[in-house]
C-alpha cells in the first residue's frame, strides 16, 4: 500500500511538472525534455510495480510490453503501434519495446485510453500481475484519470537512432522540488532565451525558403494529379458502390421469393397434413396410403428445404464477398484519407512560411485553399456513402434475423407435426392390436357360448322327453302295488321270475322272503321293467340336473367376461372417435364460444374441451370428467358432460 501510495504521489507531480512546462512552451514537446522523460520513467515504474516473474528455459522473464500487447486484442486500433514496435529493428528487448510503445502511445494522445482498455479487462491482467498491483487495485483508475489531461499535449518523439533498450530507469526528484529564488527573474530569462533562439530558426529559414519554394511548386503539381486520381478513384468507387446496392436488391429480392416460397410450401405441406389427418381418422383402410404420401411429402420438403439451404449458402458467400470487397474500399479510403492529413499539415506549415516572407505565396495557397475545400467535400461524400453502406449492411442482418426466424418456426412446425403423426400412429398401433385381441377373444367366447346354447338345447330336449317318461311312470306307479319297493328288491324279484321261467331251481337266500309271493308276482313281470327303466331314468335325471347346473355357472361366468370385454371394446371406441372425430382447435382459429356465441376478451377466456377439441368460455365448460384417454379429471363442455353420462348410466344399467 505505501509503494502504490508512493507511485501515486509520483505520477500526480509528474504530470503537474510536464504539464507546466508544456504550456510555457507553447503544448509541444521533444524527447530531450526533461519532464517528459521523467514521466515515462515513473511510467515504467507504475507498470513494473506488482508484475509477476515469468520462468522460462533462458531464466527469469519480468517485462512490462506483455500486458501492453493484450491491448491490440482487445482494442483493434492499437495494432498500428504495435506492429510499428516489432518492425524497429534498434529495439532488441522487451523493456525497450515496451518504452517505444508508450511513446508512440502518448503520440497518438489514446495512452489514458489504452490503459482504460486493460484495467476494465482485469482478469486478463491477473495472469501478469499480483492482486496487490496498482494497475489491479483503484489506484489504477486514479492514474487513467490522470493521464487524461495528458492529450492537450502534442509530443514529437523520434524513436530512430535512440537506445531505449539501456535507459536507466532512475526518478530525478530535484525538478519537483520548489525553487526558493525570484521566480519573476527565471522567467524573463527564459523569455529573452525564447526569443534569440526563435530569432535563430526564423533566419535559417529565410535562408532555406529560396530553395524550397521550387520543391513547393513540384509538390503542389503532384498534389494537383494525386487530387485529379482521388477524384476519378472516387466516381469508381461510387459506381462500384451503386453496382453492389444493385446487387444487393436483387438478393433481397431473391430471399423474398424465396421465403414466399418457403412460406407457400409450408402452408400446402399443412392443409395436406390436415385432410390427410381427417381421411386418415375416418377409414383405417387409407392409414397405409396416407402413411405413404406423408413420407414421400417429407421427402420432398426435405429436398427442398435442402436446395433452400444450398441457395441461401450461395447468398453467404456472395455476402462475404461483398464485406470483403467494402473492407478493400474502406482501406483503400482510409489510406488516402491519411496520405491527405499529411499532405494538408505540410502545405499549412507552408502557408505559414510564405505569408511571412512572399507575396507570391499568397497566391499559391489560395489555390491550395481551394483544393482543401474541394477534398473536404469529397470527405464528406465519402462519409455519406460510408453511412449509407452501413445502412444497407443493418437492414441485411435484419433480414437475415427475420429469415431465420422463419426457419426456426418451420423446423419447429415440422417436428411438433413428426411427433404428434409418431404419437398418434403408436396409439393407433396399439389400439389396433388391443381390437384385435378382444375380436379373437369375442370370437372364441361366441364359439363357445354356441356350443354351450347347443348343448343346453339337447339337454332340454332330453329332459322333456324325460317328463313325458316320468308322467307314464307315475301313471304306472298308480296301477302298480310295488310302489315302496326300492331298486335292489324289484332287481332281486325280476332275478327270480327269470329263473323260475328258466328252471324250477330254488331261488338264492337273498330273496328267500318273496319266495311264496313269486307265484303270485309272475304275471307283474312287465311292470317291473317298467320301474326299474323309471328308477334308471330318475338317476340319469339327477346326474342331468348337475350337469346343467354346473353349465349355467359356466354361462353366468361367460356373460360376465362379454360385459366386461363391450365394456372395453366400447371405451376403446370412444378413444378412437376421440382420436379421430374431434380436431383439436387453435386458440386463433375460434373468437367466440361455440355454444352460448359470445366473443372472447380478457374477461371471457378461452377453454379447450377435452372430449371434442372445441372452444368454449368458463361457464360453458365449468364441468369436469374422467375420461379414458386421461387418467385424472378433465374440463369438458357441458353437452360432451350429458353425453358422457347418459353412456355411463346406460352401461351401468
Amino acid at each position: 500500500m505505501e509503494e502504490r501510495a508512493n507511485l501515486m504521489h509520483m505520477m500526480k507531480l509528474s504530470i503537474k511538472v510536464l504539464l507546466q512546462s508544456a504550456l510555457s512552451l507553447g503544448r509541444s514537446l521533444d524527447a530531450d525534455h526533461a519532464p517528459l522523460q521523467q514521466f515515462f520513467v515513473v511510467m515504467e515504474h507504475c507498470l513494473k510495480h506488482g508484475l509477476k516473474v515469468k520462468k522460462s528455459f533462458i531464466g527469469q522473464n519480468k517485462s512490462f510490453f506483455g500486458p501492453l500487447e493484450l491491448v491490440e486484442k482487445l482494442c483493434p486500433e492499437a495494432s498500428d503501434i504495435a506492429t510499428s514496435v516489432r518492425n524497429l529493428p534498434e529495439l532488441k528487448t522487451a523493456v525497450g519495446r515496451g518504452r517505444a510503445w508508450l511513446y508512440l502511445a502518448l503520440m497518438q494522445k489514446k495512452l489514458a485510453d489504452y490503459l482504460k482498455v486493460l484495467i476494465d479487462n482485469k482478469h486478463l491482467l491477473s495472469e501478469f500481475y499480483e492482486p496487490e498491483a496498482l494497475l489491479m487495485e483503484e489506484e489504477g483508475a486514479v492514474i487513467v484519470g490522470l493521464l487524461v489531461g495528458l492529450n492537450v499535449l502534442d509530443a514529437n518523439l523520434c524513436l530512430k537512432g535512440e537506445d531505449l533498450d539501456s535507459q536507466v530507469g532512475v526518478i530525478d526528484f530535484s525538478l519537483y522540488l520548489k525553487d526558493v529564488q525570484d521566480p519573476d527573474g527565471g522567467r524573463e530569462h527564459e523569455r529573452i532565451t525564447d526569443v534569440l533562439d526563435q530569432k535563430n530558426y526564423v533566419e535559417e529559414l529565410n535562408r532555406h525558403l529560396s530553395c524550397t519554394v521550387g520543391d513547393l511548386q513540384t509538390k503542389i503539381d503532384g498534389l494537383e494529379k494525386m487530387n485529379s486520381k482521388l477524384q476519378e478513384e472516387l466516381s469508381a468507387a461510387t459506381d462500384r458502390i451503386c453496382a453492389l446496392q444493385e446487387e444487393q436488391q436483387q438478393l433481397r429480392e431473391q430471399n423474398e421469393l424465396i421465403r414466399e416460397r418457403s412460406e407457400k410450401r409450408v402452408e400446402i405441406t399443412k392443409q395436406d397434413t390436415r385432410v390427410e389427418l381427417e381421411t386418415y381418422k375416418q377409414t383405417r383402410q387409407g392409414l397405409d396410403e396416407m402413411y405413404s404420401d406423408v413420407w414421400k411429402q417429407l421427402k420432398e420438403e426435405k429436398k427442398v428445404r435442402l436446395e433452400l439451404e444450398k441457395e441461401l449458402e450461395l447468398q453467404i458467400g456472395m455476402k462475404t464477398e461483398m464485406e470483403i470487397a467494402m473492407k478493400l474500399l474502406e482501406k483503400d479510403t482510409h489510406e488516402k484519407q491519411d496520405t491527405l492529413v499529411a499532405l494538408r499539415q505540410q502545405l499549412e506549415e507552408v502557408k505559414a512560411i510564405n505569408l511571412q516572407m512572399f507575396h507570391k505565396v499568397q497566391n499559391a495557397e489560395s489555390s491550395l485553399q481551394q483544393k482543401n475545400e474541394a477534398i473536404t467535400s469529397f470527405e464528406g461524400k465519402t462519409n455519406q456513402v460510408l453511412s449509407s453502406m452501413k445502412q444497407m449492411e443493418e437492414r441485411l442482418q435484419h433480414s437475415e434475423k427475420a429469415r431465420q426466424g422463419a426457419e426456426e418456426r418451420s423446423h419447429r412446425l415440422q417436428q411438433e407435426l413428426g411427433g404428434r403423426v409418431g404419437a398418434l400412429q403408436l396409439q393407433l398401433s396399439q389400439l389396433l392390436q388391443q381390437c384385435s385381441n378382444l375380436e379373437k377373444e369375442l370370437k372364441s367366447e361366441k364359439e363357445q357360448r354356441q356350443a354351450l346354447q347347443r348343448e343346453l338345447q339337447h339337454e332340454k330336449d332330453s329332459s322333456s322327453l324325460l317328463r313325458t317318461e316320468l308322467q307314464q311312470v307315475e301313471g304306472l306307479k298308480k296301477k302298480t302295488a310295488f310302489p315302496l319297493l326300492s331298486k335292489s328288491t324289484l332287481s332281486g324279484l325280476r332275478g327270480v321270475f327269470c329263473v323260475k321261467r328258466l328252471s324250477a331251481v330254488e331261488p338264492c337266500c337273498a330273496v328267500g322272503c318273496l319266495q311264496p309271493r313269486a307265484a303270485e308276482l309272475l304275471p307283474a313281470l312287465p311292470v317291473l321293467d317298467n320301474k326299474l327303466e323309471l328308477l334308471e331314468l330318475q338317476e340319469e335325471k339327477t346326474e342331468l340336473q348337475k350337469v346343467c347346473d354346473d353349465q349355467e355357472q359356466a354361462l353366468q361366468e361367460m356373460g360376465l367376461h362379454l360385459s366386461q370385454s363391450k365394456l372395453k371394446m366400447e371405451d376403446i371406441k370412444e378413444v378412437n372417435k376421440a382420436l379421430k372425430g374431434h380436431t383439436w382447435l387453435k386458440d386463433d382459429e375460434a373468437t367466440h364460444c361455440k355454444q352460448c356465441e359470445k366473443e372472447f376478451s380478457i374477461s371471457r377466456r378461452k377453454h379447450h374441451c377435452r372430449n371434442c377439441g372445441h372452444i368454449f368460455c368458463n361457464t360453458c365448460s365449468g364441468s369436469e370428467l374422467a375420461l379414458p384417454s386421461y387418467p385424472k379429471p378433465v374440463r369438458v363442455c357441458d353437452s360432451c358432460h350429458t353425453l358422457l353420462l347418459q353412456r355411463c348410466s346406460s352401461t351401468t344399467s
